[in-house]
């Protein structure tokens, strides 16, 4: 890889890591802090709600964290996968495509996923921990692989488990 991709992918990287870590960081501590996240989420049928709420909070943060460090980079695509796939069937599928729409569309989310799908492929580039340790390199089939089994079917088996919206 040459440095201008080096570069974006460090540029990439990061951008999304702040995203969710401001996100995570603000369930956590900023608006209503936990207790309102813990109502909302059971708002939304996630029960219990202050489960969900930390769950999805501290996998924010720790997904951004490694990512930015570009540290186990599919883990960490991963965890955003599987928290956005939560988030877009239990909250933003309904509104449609346009995040300005009430209740929030899901493009936010989509988004998101989808550029973790892409990370988990091309993985972290060369100014990344993974590199530096020879995790996950070169990138490629088992990263994305990783990424998406436990990402899609992490939020697969929560949403099974633990959704349960009002009828």
């Amino acid at each position: 890889m040459n440095s201008a991709a080096d570069l974006s992918l460090l540029v990439v990287r990061v951008s999304v890591a702040i995203v969710l870590v401001a996100h995570g960081y603000n369930h956590i501590a900023l608006g209503g802090r936990m207790a309102g996240t813990a109502r909302w989420f059971e708002g939304l049928g996630m029960r219990p709600g202050i489960l969900h709420a930390w769950l999805a909070s501290l996998t924010e943060v720790g997904a951004g964290t490694l990512l930015a460090l570009g540290a186990v980079t599919p883990v960490a695509c991963a965890g955003i996968i599987g928290t956005m796939v939560v988030a877009w069937v239990t909250n933003h599928r309904q509104n449609g495509f346009f995040i300005f729409r009430p209740g929030e569309g899901y493009e936010y989310v989509m988004t998101l996923t989808f550029v973790a799908v892409g990370l988990a492929g091309v993985g972290a580039g060369r100014w990344s921990v993974d590199r530096g340790l020879g995790w996950f390199d070169p990138p490629g089939w088992p990263g994305l692989l990783t990424a998406t089994v436990l990402g899609f079917g992490g939020a697969a088996a929560l949403l099974a488990t633990c959704w349960r919206p009002a009828r």
